[in-house]
């Protein structure tokens, strides 16, 4: 998929907000400033035609006070105390296909990628976590909303941080039917016209992250299960998807 290397990028960018946030708090860390890196990601696609990809890819981002830059990942802190953070966020959603992308997508219009926009809150209770976040289309490619929600606990083992997490996403009918979906002119014997409805898919995260060389490491493995309305889409072979990363990232200096 041609976005698909963009979006593995912009993901590690992203996961990397809960690093950095605690690597700041060491002695030897900048609290501030800009942030470089590696990473390596491994990805299971569940479009027909795909298998894993592994894909190297840099980290650059910038961590301040309120305002934290991942690429065109943007969040801006509006109110935050111990345990509260509420957030403005913009994101890219780097989904969707090209017609060259596989031979079952002959004479398909292509799915595009497109920008989100809305909020964030985040609570904080000793080690749990509690985030959730709303997001619209802003571009008007599906012209869909996506809301999400993840409990995540924390645990220290001596140098090393331990994080499982539980989410759900729900995706309404014109995200989902946009790029799961098949269109009246598209459909073939093969490929039957399928208009697909809202869906709740659920995923579960591990996450271990130490200080090490001077930066952060962290690896996370994942795996989301979807909802039917999108496994039950012609598109789509399989009802879930297995997921690594793996980033180094330090503060310049």
């Amino acid at each position: 998929m041609r976005h698909f290397s963009k979006f593995l990028l912009l993901s590690f960018s992203l996961i990397q907000l809960p690093a950095i946030a605690e690597s700041a708090q060491k002695p030897n860390m900048q609290p501030q400033g800009l942030t470089y890196g590696l990473g390596l990601a491994v990805k299971r696609e569940i479009y027909k035609g795909y298998d894993q990809r592994f894909i190297p890819l840099p980290v650059i981002g910038y961590h301040g006070e309120k305002l934290s830059v991942f690429g065109p990942f943007i969040s801006y802190k509006l109110y935050q105390n111990q345990q509260w953070t509420f957030s403005g966020l913009i994101s890219p959603r780097f989904e969707g296909f090209d017609e060259s992308d596989s031979a079952y997508f002959k004479d398909m219009d292509d799915r595009e990628f497109s920008m989100d926009a809305g909020v964030g809150l985040d609570y904080k209770q000793a080690s749990w976590g509690v985030s959730s976040k709303i997001r619209t289309d802003i571009l008007g490619r599906s012209n869909g909303n996506e809301a999400n929600l993840n409990l995540t606990k924390s645990y220290r083992l001596g140098k090393f941080t331990l994080e499982p997490g539980l989410g759900l996403t729900y995706l309404d009918e014109n995200n989902v039917d946009y790029y799961y979906g098949v269109r009246a002119h598209e459909a073939t014997a093969d490929r039957p016209f399928y208009q697909a409805s809202s869906a709740v898919n659920k995923n579960v995260t591990f996450t271990a992250s130490t200080p090490m060389f001077d930066g952060f490491i962290r690896t996370s493995v994942s795996n989301t299960w979807y909802d039917d309305s999108i496994t039950d889409s012609p598109l789509t072979d399989r009802d879930s998807s297995l997921g690594i990363m793996f980033t180094y990232s330090t503060f310049f200096k």
